[in-house]
């Protein structure tokens, strides 16, 4: 009697936050911890702890979402 999850095709990447939390232990979202890992999206960066678009739009969740 329990629901049947359905399965994605393909794997789950994670967003990157906004801003780094600064904690001594990143988490795994953290954006300097992504960058260092080369897995933050293509056409982002970090600057100053805050994740910025490389040609210098504003980086907001749904742009994001459309790049991972």
């Amino acid at each position: 009697m329990g629901k049947d999850k359905k399965k994605s095709k393909g794997k789950v990447r994670k967003l990157p936050k906004t801003k780094c939390c600064v904690s001594k232990s990143r988490c795994g979202r953290c954006p300097l911890r992504m960058l260092k890992e080369g897995t933050l999206p293509e056409g982002y960066t970090v600057k100053k702890r805050v994740l910025v678009r490389s040609d210098g739009k504003k980086v907001t969740k749904k742009s994001l979402q459309k790049a991972a």
